[in-house]
């Protein structure tokens, strides 16, 4: 009796050889770009402290720092992968690459918070061609049947990056300059285009889509004009305020233009009939909800932790680590609860609980035993999880097959721009709640020093230490002037969940049997983080 014939292998005989070998150059491309921002986190306060410390950025431009990145990775994201479809996916990883080491290297000597935020936006142009293109890369090192291994393992070097970014970001400030967070991705970067111009296959799509440059400038400038409202109103205390109207239109008008120009565009940079379907666009919220709670909070946590408790910045990448652990442990596991309860009963508990523990920041003082805290964040993580996992799967069931790679970036794109949105708008409730407490505390300050010493606690416990004795008074004020606003804050973190929350209930499908014959354990493409 003859052996049935083995299946034709796509792959190369030498590449399939390699094939983990360049696994593991993708996953170190990857993970020093998730690394990256998780490794910001801790280096917030550090470098809002006056020079020469930190630079003395003010709260404001710290929320520029991490979203010049956020804005120019979502609105790059999808013409970034395009690009590498026809240019060939290696060429446009590695060029991505040097483009981070490059934003990187100039980032870490920055002399002023401006130019902090021009580098960290080099940095997420250089982010967004390397993210699409090591996933596209995978899937044409590696066979159909092992696809699903490779891209678990794929996935799990972002929830390593995530996990170990805060930790490896205090270690350095610990030992180092400010500056470290950034120059330590340039040896990587080396090491990791040194590798992939050995190891890794170029390869591209025999029919690449089209770029849609309108579609690019159109998202980039509306998004850049709405946070910089947001942003501004924040730093003004006042959301009335004739610019911050005008920037918020500009940027609303914009991004409507943005809409119907894609409408319109033979080659869309987003396809905008994919949200007439509800169930997508209630997952896609969901996602950017989520994100945008999540970042609002880690902004602030990292204040209340090394400014209000005094932990050091090693100390607060610790005391983090179960909100990425939580991650880890529980996201393999959500799909059980999807299959016992459904994709709508698993996500509107996760974001009911994800406001919980939001909320509980509202109880949090100067002197709350600190694992109340730790419970907190390993819920959080939790919940999350419980979230992530159910809306990828509608998302990726919600479109047709060979849309899987649109769809994944699209949902990438949702989780940076609800991220950065979070950032400025709970970064700026923040701020305006911060300032209207510590107001009548600046007072005896000289009238110039008054409005810089009030728009973030930082600030305000410079201006304190230098008056030395008289100093510790204001240094008290700051400290619950900054619990208050961080209470206000949470609470409205803990609404938008709770919105996210009755989306999910209302729009997401619920328990769905699987059709016969079909594999309900399919892989699904992830969206990395």
């Amino acid at each position: 009796m003859t052996s049935p014939a083995a299946p034709a292998r796509r792959v190369p005989e030498a590449v399939h050889r390699r094939r983990w070998a360049i696994l593991g150059v993708l996953m170190m491309s990857l993970l020093i770009v998730v690394l990256d921002n998780s490794i910001l986190n801790v280096a917030i306060k550090t470098i809002s402290t006056p020079a020469p410390t930190g630079l003395g950025a003010t709260q404001s431009e710290l929320e520029w720092a991490i979203n010049s990145y956020t804005l120019v990775f979502a609105g790059v994201l999808f013409s970034a992968g395009l690009l590498g479809d026809r240019l060939g996916r290696k060429k446009v990883l590695i060029g991505g690459l040097a483009a981070f080491g490059i934003g990187s290297a100039l980032a870490a000597f920055s002399g002023s918070p401006a130019e902090l935020i021009g580098f960290r936006a080099v940095m997420g142009l250089g982010a967004a061609f390397v993210m699409p293109a090591t996933l596209a890369v995978l899937m044409n090192v590696f066979e159909r049947e092992e696809q699903p291994k490779a891209i678990g393992i794929w996935t799990g070097g972002v929830g390593l990056a995530i996990a170990i970014g805060p930790i490896t970001g205090g270690l350095l400030l610990d030992h180092f300059w400010w500056g470290s967070v950034f120059l330590v991705n340039v040896p990587i970067v080396a090491l990791g285009v040194a590798l992939m111009l050995w190891l890794v296959p170029d390869s591209r799509d025999p029919n690449p889509g089209r770029i849609d440059p309108v579609g690019v400038v159109l998202s980039v400038t509306g998004l850049v004009l709405l946070v910089y409202g947001i942003i501004k109103g924040g730093q003004l205390a006042d959301f009335t305020d004739v610019t911050v109207l005008s920037t918020t239109g500009a940027g609303l008008a914009v991004l409507a233009a943005f809409v119907w120009a894609e409408k319109r565009s033979a080659h869309p940079s987003i396809d905008i009939t994919y949200f007439g379907n509800k169930a997508f666009s209630a997952a896609v919220g969901a996602i950017a909800l989520v994100f945008f709670a999540l970042m609002g909070v880690t902004f602030f946590a990292v204040f209340y932790i090394q400014s209000v408790r005094g932990y050091s910045p090693l100390e607060t990448g610790l005391l983090m680590l179960p909100l990425a652990v939580a991650q880890l442990v529980f996201a393999p596991r959500a799909r059980l609860m999807v299959d016992r309860f459904g994709n709508k009963a698993t996500t509107t508990a996760g974001l009911v609980v994800l406001a919980a523990t939001l909320a509980a920041f509202a109880a949090l003082d100067a002197d709350t035993p600190i694992w109340i805290l730790e419970v907190v964040f390993l819920l959080m993580g939790a919940a999350m999880a419980y979230v992530m996992t159910p809306v990828s799967v509608v998302i990726m069931q919600a479109l047709p097959r060979e849309k899987a790679g649109s769809a994944s970036a699209l949902s990438n794109t949702f989780r940076q721009v609800g991220g950065a949105l979070g950032i400025a708008v709970l970064g700026s409730v923040l701020s305006t709640a911060y300032r209207n407490r510590i107001e009548d505390e600046l007072g005896l300050l000289p009238p110039g020093a008054r409005h810089s010493a009030g728009e973030s606690i930082e600030a305000t416990l410079a201006v304190a230490e230098r008056l030395g004795p008289r100093g510790e008074a204001l240094a008290g004020a700051a400290n619950d002037a900054f619990l208050h606003a961080m209470h206000v804050t949470a609470l409205w973190g803990a609404g938008v969940a709770v919105l996210g929350a009755i989306v999910a209930a209302v729009y997401l499908p619920g328990r769905t049997p699987a059709p016969e014959g079909e594999d309900r354990d399919q892989e699904l493409v992830p969206a990395a983080d």
